[in-house]
């Protein structure tokens, strides 16, 4: 920019305020006169004018009307706008009202003033603004566009493409349900309709995209909202979640294709700082399994909250290096922040406990693949029973005062060995809090999107091999949440649970895999063939969150469930009670049961 040009903006700015208060205050004081102009006082009120004047740079540069601080027009310099005037017809209105009549100025002069002056000068900068508007148009080849959502954020979508030249979408119509909106026009662009009305405004317009304009937006109404802009030949684009851009990783204003991350666990979580930083700000925590998908998001989350320590625990050294570099940014594995160890081995976990002394505690480390653990039923149980029993013990013995035990969906009412597992570790917890009287709990929750083994990279993988797609069951029904969405909760939970529950984060709507594989063909525009393959052994055809007899009471946050299971002593623990009821004959009459009961 010219180096003069702050100078002529400042004297064009000023110059219309100024101009303002002068035409009022002349203006004011004929109407009370009649317009008579002979017996207006014309020296008592240029002195007026100039006092006006002078009053307005003052308090005008005060409220930085005159630094370019404020964008032409806006809301924020029209409110400092209003404040300046006020200000100067009151330093004005004081003196006048005390001595308007001994030098024949009306005391009614500035109040009559103050509105005109104010009108002037707003008008002046939003007919500026409406002429600056009005001459950018967006590029020939933007998209014809329509906005989902007519509230705050659609508001400053439509007016971003309607100012910036550059802009690849042309804002031609807004779709919003609220029927109360139906009138509403944001900056000249109207709500044409709702949802239902996509196909038919979209060809009205001849839109080719959709943006969604929700800022808390979930997955079934992303679903609902996919297939309609489907059946109207519309491609959808959304914003990044609030998750992504604290992480630095997107830009607020940065629109994306949807994803097919988005249709099945884009959960909207409110999170109580408060709540967290109490129990882990400046304490040693602890994390075991934590080179995992689960375990490594958890370290990232808990880093946020500035512990005195943060010590990762896993048996995977690739994958300790991996959450270091994410979390500190090198993975040189020679700091005291990464532990190799094996939860299977009570007496190396008891010295590192010992050395280190957590006091919070993030048990994250399993085994978690369902068919092969009904396959080596043995892994199970000395990794998920055994592993978290040690992992307990040890905590016990330095006095840890939080112990969050990460726990799953097929705890509840289990029907195969992963579940048998998982359920006798929730057992485990609550005996070690009904002994300790410390908060330990067990966190459980369903599938996450992007862990590893997951279903989302095997679907993408056997579609980019060309197929056969292959599915248990048509019918079968799986809850999903991403990553970061179920650690927040997960970290939170550690922070409102009372010693001896299990908290179940609610995971939403369950979805059927058939319709996520059909979209991921969709979207691959490849010819795939799906297969159905039955279900497996301990396999449900729908997972259940809660469990019979336990209960779905939210007392604290709407998104976690807090119930109780019975515990049960380390001592009890049997391992040939296991293979007999569990590991071996269990699984395969209760999936029967389950199934039966669909």
């Amino acid at each position: 920019m010219h180096k003069s040009a702050p100078l002529v903006r400042f004297g064009a700015q000023f110059g219309f305020d100024a101009a303002s208060w002068a035409l009022a205050l002349v203006l004011a004081q004929a109407f009370r006169y009649e317009f008579h102009v002979e017996l207006i006082s014309w020296r008592p009120l240029l002195a007026l004018c100039a006092a006006a004047i002078v009053l307005q740079l003052i308090i005008g540069s005060l409220y930085h009307l005159y630094r370019g601080r404020h964008p032409y027009g806006s809301f924020a310099e029209v409110r400092s706008l209003l404040w300046s005037v006020l200000l100067v017809a009151l330093v004005l209105g004081v003196p006048v009202i005390v001595f308007g009549g001994i030098v024949d100025i009306p005391r009614s002069t500035v109040i009559i003033a103050l509105p005109m002056a104010f009108i002037y000068m707003g008008g002046v900068r939003y007919y500026k603004r409406l002429l600056v508007e009005g001459s950018i148009t967006p590029a020939q080849d933007a998209s014809n566009t329509l906005i989902y959502g007519a509230g705050y954020l659609g508001n400053s979508i439509v007016r971003r493409m309607k100012t910036d030249a550059q802009s690849s979408f042309r804002a031609v119509g807004i779709i919003d349900d609220n029927p109360d909106n139906g009138n509403v026009w944001l900056h000249g662009v109207r709500v044409l309709g709702t949802g239902a009305d996509l196909a038919r405004v979209a060809k009205s317009t001849h839109a080719t995209v959709l943006i969604v304009a929700i800022a808390r937006v979930n997955a079934a109404l992303l679903r609902d909202i996919s297939d309609k802009a489907d059946a109207a030949g519309l491609r959808v684009k959304v914003f990044p979640t609030l998750d992504e851009v604290l992480q630095g990783k997107v830009r607020l204003n940065d629109l994306r294709d949807l994803s097919i991350e988005d249709l099945i666990g884009r959960q909207p979580v409110d999170t109580e700082m408060a709540s967290i930083a109490g129990y882990i700000a400046g304490k040693r925590v602890m994390v075991t399994g934590a080179g995992g998908s689960i375990g490594s998001e958890l370290c990232r989350q808990i880093h946020k909250f500035g512990p005195s320590e943060l010590i990762m625990l896993d048996r995977d050294e690739t994958g300790l290096q991996t959450t270091q570099i994410s979390i500190l940014g090198h993975g040189l594995l020679d700091t005291k922040d990464v532990v190799l160890a094996d939860i299977r081995d009570l007496d190396a976990l008891t010295q590192i406990f010992t050395e280190r002394r957590p006091d919070v505690v993030f048990h994250a480390a399993a085994l978690k693949h369902l068919p092969m653990l009904e396959q080596y039923p043995d892994e199970a149980w000395k990794t998920n029973v055994i592993g978290t029993r040690n992992v307990l013990d040890a905590a016990q013995s330095v006095g840890v005062e939080t112990f969050v035990n990460i726990s799953t969906d097929k705890a509840a009412n289990p029907t195969s060995v992963l579940g048998h597992s998982k359920r006798a570790g929730e057992q485990l917890t609550a005996y070690a809090a009904q002994q300790t009287g410390h908060d330990y709990i067990s966190v459980r929750f369903g599938n996450v999107i992007g862990s590893r083994g997951s279903m989302l990279p095997t679907f993408t993988a056997l579609i980019e091999a060309g197929g056969p797609l292959t599915i248990t069951h048509p019918d079968v029904t799986r809850f999903f949440m991403t990553i970061p969405e179920a650690c927040q909760l997960v970290v939170q939970a550690g922070g409102i649970g009372s010693p001896g529950e299990v908290l179940i984060l609610d995971m939403g709507e369950p979805v059927r895999i058939l319709d996520i594989a059909q979209r991921m063909i969709a979207q691959s525009g490849k010819s795939i063939e799906i297969v159905y393959t039955g279900l497996r052994p301990g396999e449900k055809l729908h997972e259940e969150l809660v469990g019979l007899g336990e209960s779905d009471e939210r007392p604290l946050h709407p998104k976690i469930s807090h119930t109780k299971v019975a515990p049960i002593a380390p001592t009890r623990l049997d391992e040939q009670v296991w293979h007999r009821d569990y590991a071996r004959a269990a699984p395969a009459h209760l999936q029967r049961e389950s199934v039966s009961h669909e």
